[in-house]
C-alpha cells in the first residue's frame, strides 16, 4: 500500500483522538465536512504554513482572521520577546491594558469604555449580560446563521461550526436558556419588526454581525443596519454589534464606521490579540459603568488583559494603514474575480461574496444574502474542491460556511498560484 501524503498528520490525529475530545480543540478543525483527517501544522511565516509532513501551503485561513499582517511578522515577534522577558501574566493591572483600550476607543468611538476578556464568546456573553441589566429585560434577538460564540443563549440556529456539523442547536443547552433567544432573518427588517411587535417591552438587545461571517461571508443589504438602529431606538432595545470578524478587518473603524451606524455595545476579538487569545466588549459609558467593580454586573477573568495579548494587539492595531487595506482589496478583487471566471469556464455554479479582505465562494447558483440561501450551497462539492486545493498547496477553511482571509503578507504571485490551482480543482469537482 502506498504511503499516505499526510502520514504523519494522520498518526498525530490518531494520537490526539485518544486524549482530546474529537481529536481537536475546536470542531471545524476536524475536517469532517470536507473529508479526510486534519493536517497538523508545525510552523508558519508570512502567508505560508507548513504541515507535519513537510508540505507547504498558501494559507487563506490565517488563524480564522486575526493575522491581518500575516504569520509571525518580525516586528511582532520582537515585541512579544521583550514583553515575555518582563513576565507572561500578573493577574494585576498594567499600562498595556490602558494603551490598547485607548487605541480601540480611538478607532471605534462608540466604545467609550472597554473591558478586555479572553475570547469572543466571553465578550458576547458579557455584552448581553450588560444589556439585560441596563434594560431590566431578558429576551434577545439574534439572526439565523449568525454566530456569537458557544454560550448557551447563542446556540440557536447558530452559524459557523454548528452549520458545518449540521447541528443548528446543541444538546446540553437548557430549554430555559434558549427560550429567551428570539430569531429573525438576516437582511430582513420585517422579520425583526414582527418579533419586536410580538414581544414588545421584553427585548433587551438585538445582537448582530454587521457583516455576517459565520454562514460564509454575507453583506448587509442597504439600510439593514440603519433599520436595526431605528428599531432599537423606538423600543428601548440595546443594539450590539458583534465585530469579532469585521472589527479592524472591514476598516480601521470596523463595519460601524463603514456603514455609519453607531451601536450601543460592540464585541471584538481576533485582530485585537494579534493572534493571541483576546476579546473585548465596550460601548456607551453609562452602560459600561454597570460592570463590576464600578457597578453591579459581575464579570471577571484571571487572564483578561494578559500582557502578551495586549502587546500583540497594540502592535497589530498600530500597524494598520490605508495602504494595507488598499493592497488587500486589490488582491481580493483579483482572487474573487478569478474564482468566478474559473468556475464559469468549468461549468461549476459559484457565487463569490467578497468584501475588503474576506471572501466566500458558495457552490450554488443562487445569490447568497441570508441563512436560507447559504444553505443552498453544495457542501459535498466544496469538500471535493477543498481536497483538490489542499493537494495543490492551497490551505482553505475546512468548511463551506467560513470566510477566506487575506493578509498583508499575501502577494500577487500567491493569488496567481491559487487561481491556477482553482482552475484545475474546478475541473475535478
Amino acid at each position: 500500500m502506498p504511503r499516505s501524503r499526510y502520514a504523519r498528520s494522520e498518526r498525530l490525529f490518531a494520537a490526539s483522538s485518544r486524549i482530546l475530545a474529537g481529536g481537536v480543540n475546536s470542531p471545524v478543525r476536524a475536517f469532517k465536512s470536507v473529508g479526510g483527517s486534519p493536517i497538523f501544522i508545525e510552523r508558519a511565516r508570512g502567508a505560508q504554513i507548513e504541515d507535519a509532513d513537510g508540505h507547504k501551503y498558501i494559507d487563506f485561513v490565517m488563524s480564522w482572521g486575526p493575522l491581518i499582517h500575516g504569520h509571525a511578522p518580525k516586528g511582532l515577534l520582537r515585541e512579544l520577546s521583550r514583553a515575555a522577558a518582563r513576565g507572561t501574566s500578573f493577574g494585576a493591572p498594567t499600562e498595556l491594558e490602558t494603551r490598547l483600550a485607548q487605541r480601540v476607543a480611538m478607532l471605534m468611538p462608540s466604545m467609550e469604555r472597554v473591558r478586555f476578556v479572553s475570547s469572543g464568546t466571553e465578550a458576547a456573553m458579557s455584552a448581553v449580560r450588560v444589556a439585560r441589566a441596563a434594560t431590566k429585560r431578558d429576551r434577545i434577538i439574534k439572526f439565523e446563521g449568525c454566530y456569537h460564540g458557544h454560550a448557551d443563549p447563542f446556540l440557536v440556529q447558530a452559524g459557523s461550526g454548528a452549520m458545518t456539523l449540521g447541528v443548528p442547536t446543541s444538546p446540553g443547552v437548557p430549554a430555559a436558556a434558549a427560550a429567551d433567544t428570539l430569531l429573525a432573518r438576516y437582511n430582513d427588517l420585517e422579520s425583526v419588526a414582527q418579533v419586536v411587535r410580538r414581544h414588545r417591552g421584553t427585548i433587551a438587545a438585538i445582537v448582530v454581525e454587521p457583516i455576517a461571517g459565520n454562514m460564509g461571508l454575507v453583506l448587509p443589504n442597504d439600510g439593514f443596519l440603519q433599520g436595526l438602529r431605528s428599531a432599537c431606538d423606538r423600543d428601548g432595545i440595546v443594539l450590539i454589534f458583534d465585530e469579532v470578524i469585521s472589527g479592524f478587518r472591514a476598516s480601521t473603524g470596523g463595519a460601524q464606521e463603514l456603514f455609519g451606524v453607531r451601536p450601543d455595545l460592540t464585541v471584538l476579538g481576533k485582530i485585537i490579540g494579534g493572534g493571541l487569545p483576546v476579546g473585548a466588549y465596550g460601548g456607551r459609558r453609562a452602560m459600561m459603568d454597570l460592570v463590576a467593580p464600578a457597578g453591579p454586573v459581575y464579570q471577571a477573568g484571571t487572564l483578561s488583559g494578559n500582557p502578551l495579548a495586549m502587546t500583540a494587539g497594540l502592535w497589530s492595531l498600530q500597524n494598520l494603514s490605508q495602504r494595507l487595506y488598499k493592497q488587500m482589496a486589490t488582491l481580493l478583487a483579483q482572487l474573487g474575480g478569478g474564482l468566478a471566471d474559473g468556475a464559469r469556464d468549468a461549468g461549476v455554479p459559484l457565487q463569490v461574496n467578497a468584501f475588503g479582505s474576506l471572501l466566500t465562494p458558495f457552490f450554488t447558483d443562487r445569490p447568497v444574502r441570508d441563512y436560507e440561501s447559504a444553505l443552498t450551497a453544495d457542501t459535498a462539492r466544496y469538500g471535493a474542491f477543498h481536497r483538490e486545493m489542499l493537494a495543490r498547496g492551497i490551505y482553505l477553511p475546512p468548511s463551506q460556511f467560513e470566510a477566506w482571509f487575506l493578509s498583508g503578507a499575501h502577494t500577487p504571485r500567491d493569488v496567481e498560484r491559487t487561481l491556477r490551482a482553482a482552475r484545475a480543482a474546478f475541473k475535478q469537482c
